[in-house]
């Protein structure tokens, strides 16, 4: 295997300097987890992927030479079992965020001191298992509501994650629901989670939230410039079921389109993108799950390549730090 010259480390370290920032984010939520959101009463039992699909994570990762933000629950912080795998991703040297304890994508309905308790646990759990003090959160199901963004920015959180600006929110409730038999209560429980259309109309670069202080900075899941349609990993995996090309030449158009408009991308990976279809018990409602493994692993490759090779990837700890240093960034009023 040829050297490398100094002169050459330092000309490839320059070209990737000279790159715009993308940031990368991981929400790792266990089986269980979707379970709950789908209304299966098994979830009870806390059944886990996690010791499969977290060294499969890493490993690629690892292999692109990447550093992301892992978004973990708080729940899955609080057993034994998922020590040795929530230690591994802190020890590779990524960032640890909160995924909220426990991953109610209804966290929007929950009032100051249900926050309050629901943030507090996570963050006990989650800084005990990794030895991280999460600054960064997400909700689950991209919950939000003003309760959210002002109690976070109490407990002095850096930055949110959780805003999709989508159009097509009602129609992947619509399909979640159809996969579904929930009860009258699960259905209420559930009947705005992925947003509505209004989300469409959300600012796609980062912004502040008004709640006091510097305010909290907003870096919303990035959908693609100008349609708004989802550009995230597990939906061009999707889209691969029918034409990997055309999901591969989708996802390098975003990403051009995202140059094209200055806009950073902060792009997020799901566990069951590393699990395939012969492991899917219990999960095989979510978008992709027919897929074999070796051909989603293949592409998740491919994406994480074309990622790199049009942005600088970064941890949404270092997103945000860079985005807090503008002096233009808009302020919004958290009311919602």
């Amino acid at each position: 295997m040829p050297v490398m010259s100094e002169s050459s480390s330092v000309k490839i370290k320059k070209e990737a300097m000279s790159k715009p920032i993308a940031s990368l984010s991981c929400d790792l939520d266990d089986k269980w987890a979707y379970m709950k959101t789908h209304g299966n009463p098994a979830w009870k039992t806390l059944p886990s992927y996690l010791d499969v699909v977290v060294p499969r994570i890493l490993a690629h990762l690892d292999g692109h030479d990447l550093k992301a933000t892992f978004f973990l629950v708080g729940q899955d912080a609080a057993l034994e079992r998922n020590q040795d795998q929530f230690r591994a991703i802190a020890a590779a040297g990524h960032e640890i965020g909160s995924h909220s304890f426990h991953h109610d994508p209804w966290l929007h309905r929950y009032d100051e001191a249900g926050m309050a308790r629901e943030l507090s646990m996570a963050e006990e759990h989650i800084e005990r298992a990794t030895g991280q003090r999460p600054i960064g959160f997400r909700g689950p199901g991209y919950s939000l509501s003003e309760t959210t963004v002002t109690e976070l920015a109490r407990r002095g959180y850096l930055y949110d994650a959780s805003t999709l600006p989508t159009f097509i929110g009602p129609l992947a409730r619509a399909y979640f629901f159809m996969s579904s038999a929930f009860t009258r209560e699960e259905a209420d429980c559930r009947s705005t989670i992925f947003g509505g259309l209004r989300d469409g109309f959300r600012r796609i670069q980062p912004y502040r939230w008004d709640v006091g202080g510097q305010g909290l900075i907003e870096i919303p899941v990035t959908t693609m410039p100008f349609f708004r349609v989802p550009i995230h990993f597990s939906y061009v995996v999707y889209l691969s079921l029918y034409s990997r090309m055309l999901a591969e030449q989708y996802f390098r158009t975003s990403l051009q389109l995202c140059r094209l408009a200055g806009v950073e991308p902060s792009l997020l990976l799901h566990p069951l993108d590393f699990l395939g279809s012969h492991e899917s018990t219990g999960v095989e409602f979510f978008p992709g799950m027919k897929l074999p493994l070796a051909e989603k692993l293949d592409m998740i490759d491919a994406l994480l390549a074309a990622l790199s090779d049009t942005f600088r990837v970064v941890t949404m700890r270092d997103h945000a730090t860079a985005v807090a240093q503008r002096t233009t960034l808009p302020l919004l009023t958290a009311a919602m």
